[in-house]
């Protein structure tokens, strides 16, 4: 069953047993949707073969429904059967006023709901069958009318086939006139080529067209893959470009005057009905050709058209001597005349292109170019005149797949009197692509290598700078543009320092063959400023054999000052330290100085006052004492320059506190 039989089912189908298994058990297909606006959006894009509404009577979204489908033309002709709970007539009348066919009370017999069903089905196919009739009646009117009026004959030619082409649902109608002994074919009109008029055929070439001459009947063939009338032809053709072939004999009294040819890329249906309907319009044809003059003028023009094209393969032998040359060239060549037509092409142009030999002879220059480059052809054709032949040429055509390639073109003068030109190209496209992202990654690895913070430079092997980044133009303060292809990289370095640094890099005993790694040297800007850098280098190769360097310079001015820095601080903090001992030792000698004094002026206070009989004596003690707090002060003073603390002792000397001192330290 085909998609526009399938039944749409639009409500509720939970019920046991359910509509929709109903119907598939009686073989047809269905389509179930709950919402009437579910089932216009679903018919928006598809149209079923009928429609069944399962709406509830008080739901007024049905009869919108109903009236909707009803106003959009292209489902005038489906049908559509409402369900319904018992009710009264007036609801029935409601209905079918709406736009309904039909109406089934609920609950239904299952027979008799799968036979309105396929009632309906049958009527609109029925419908169908009237109106493709009515409408293919009206064609072949239309063509007949058209033949018989039409003053020159060969200008109602393009819209028979069209037409024709049409109604039996196929790629190619053309109509072919054959000579009186039925050997040499004319192809006057095709429908996929207007311009088309005057084509010679040899009709020993096309066993169809001479079965159906022999024989004055109609022919189809379903599969020309498989037919044995065509076997020769798929010998000498293997890549048929159709599948299915029909021919009508056209015919006045007893004269065969040629036929209508029908192919199609796919299995094409041609029935009883489309074979009728081209035997009619056959025949109209041979009424309308049957003045002898009309058709010898056509054959003489056809004559003088077939002249021209022998002419141009006259011309195209004396190409012969290079007939191996031209057939095994590794590069595309297409032969063309002074009007753009393809007269020749070989193997290699037909392999690029997509298109077989018969394809490229039935086109011009302007047909294999892209449409934006229709402009271009027009041009070239007039350069051809005026002798102008482009070399290496880039330019995008349409393949037979129709996509787009880019070929590079080279076209030269044949024979220069006959306007006769050569053109041999490539396929380029992969390169051309390839060349895009090259220069973008190109692109891409200059911002970065120009962003870099340290100096990049790139020279070939004579030392001339070929690439200087930013950061080197900021270090060296020379100019970009006054440096690279123009200055030596010895002009960077000290006198003779650049050869000192190609040899290390050459040296293999220190980071490599090809290699330098963080060598400090100085370098020198445009004014003869000495700059200290880190330098990394290497050998650029290329096959295994060097072509160039290229130097990483970091600029470590900013690093020394910051070294410099940090070594004055570390000096001032070495000083600073030593202060720290000796005012450490001077405390210690204080702490230690503190505990003999003060045993020494305790004594000495005992000795005197023992001694007051002796005034000698008394005296001397008084000496000790005086000495011992004069040392005493010299403790306190180291003690306070030490930050160590003093308290009162006996008789009001002054000694290091050493609990204040220790909690202090602590």
């Amino acid at each position: 069953m085909s998609a526009d039989e399938a039944v749409l089912i639009v409500g509720d189908d939970s019920s046991q047993p359910s509509l929709t298994d109903l119907l598939a058990a009686a073989g047809l297909v269905t389509e179930v949707v709950s919402e009437p606006d579910d089932a216009l959006r679903w018919l928006e894009s598809r149209v079923p073969g009928v429609i069944v509404l399962d709406s509830p009577d008080s739901d007024p979204k049905g009869f919108d429904f109903i009236r909707e489908v009803r106003s959009r033309p292209h489902l005038t002709d489906v049908s559509m059967v409402v369900l319904k709970e018992l009710g009264s007539e007036d609801e029935v009348d409601r209905i079918l006023a709406a736009g309904a066919d039909d109406c089934v009370v609920k609950p239904f017999r299952r027979s008799e709901m799968v036979a309105r069903i396929r009632s309906q089905l049958r009527m609109r196919e029925y419908v169908r069958r009237l109106n493709r009739r009515e409408r293919d009646q009206q064609t072949v009117l239309e063509l007949t009318q058209l033949l018989a009026s039409t003053p020159d004959i060969r200008d109602a030619l393009f819209t028979v086939v069209q037409r024709v082409a049409a109604v039996a649902q196929v790629h190619r109608c053309s109509i072919v006139l054959t000579s009186e002994n039925g050997d040499q074919g004319y192809v006057v009109a095709s429908s996929d080529d207007e311009t088309m008029c005057a084509l010679s055929i040899d009709t020993a070439k096309y066993p169809e067209i001479r079965e159906v001459l022999s024989t004055g009947l109609p022919l189809v063939i379903q599969d020309a893959g498989q037919h044995p009338l065509l076997e020769a032809v798929r010998k000498q053709e293997p890549a048929m470009t159709f599948s299915s072939i029909a021919l009508t004999p056209i015919l006045r009294k007893q004269h065969r005057l040629g036929v209508i040819f029908m192919r199609s890329r796919a299995t094409a249906a041609f029935g009883d009905h489309e074979m009728s309907l081209v035997s009619t319009v056959a025949n109209a044809l041979g009424i309308a050709l049957q003045n002898a003059t009309i058709l010898r003028s056509m054959r003489d023009e056809t004559r003088q058209n077939v002249s021209a094209r022998v002419e141009a393969e006259r011309r195209v032998r004396l190409f012969q001597r290079y007939a191996d040359f031209f057939e095994s060239a590794a590069d595309g060549m297409v032969v063309i005349g002074g009007g753009g037509a393809v007269l020749l092409s070989n193997p290699r142009a037909r392999e690029i292109t997509g298109f077989s030999e018969g394809e490229l002879m039935q086109q011009g220059l302007a047909d294999l170019l892209s449409p934006e480059e229709q402009d271009r052809a027009q041009r070239l054709l007039r350069g051809f005149s005026e002798g102008i032949y482009p070399r290496g040429v880039d330019i995008t055509i349409i393949n037979q797949a129709g996509s787009r390639i880019v070929i590079n073109v080279s076209f030269s003068s044949v024979l220069h009197e006959d306007e006769v030109v050569l053109f041999s190209f490539r396929d380029v496209t992969l390169e051309r692509k390839t060349a895009v992202e090259l220069r973008q990654t190109k692109e891409f690895l200059e911002r970065v290598i120009d962003s870099s913070v340290d100096a990049i430079v790139f020279c070939d092997l004579d030392g001339i700078v070929l690439l200087y980044n930013r950061a080197a133009a900021r270090i060296f303060r020379y100019a970009p543009h006054d440096v690279i292809g123009k200055i030596n990289v010895d002009r960077l370095y000290p006198a003779g320092v650049a050869r000192d640094v190609m040899r290390m890099i050459r040296n293999p005993e220190l980071h490599g063959y090809g290699r330098l790694e963080d060598y400090r040297v100085d370098m020198l800007t445009s004014d003869g400023e000495r700059v200290p850098v880190v330098l990394s280098a290497a050998l650029v190769m290329q096959d295994g054999r060097p072509v160039g360097s290229v130097g990483i310079f970091t600029d470590i001015r900013d690093r020394l000052r910051m070294q410099a820095s940090l070594y004055q601080a570390q000096e001032e903090l070495a000083a600073r330290e030593k202060q720290s001992i000796v005012a450490e030792l001077a405390g210690a000698a204080a702490h230690e100085l503190n505990q003999p004094l003060t045993s020494v002026i305790g004594y000495a206070e005992l000795l005197k006052r023992g001694l007051k009989s002796d005034p000698h004596l008394q005296n001397a003690a008084e000496i000790i004492i005086k000495e011992a707090e004069r040392m005493a002060e010299i403790v306190r003073k180291v003690g306070t320059i030490t930050k160590y603390e003093t308290k009162t002792y006996v008789g009001g000397a002054k000694i290091l506190d050493l609990e204040k001192a220790s909690e202090r330290g602590g």
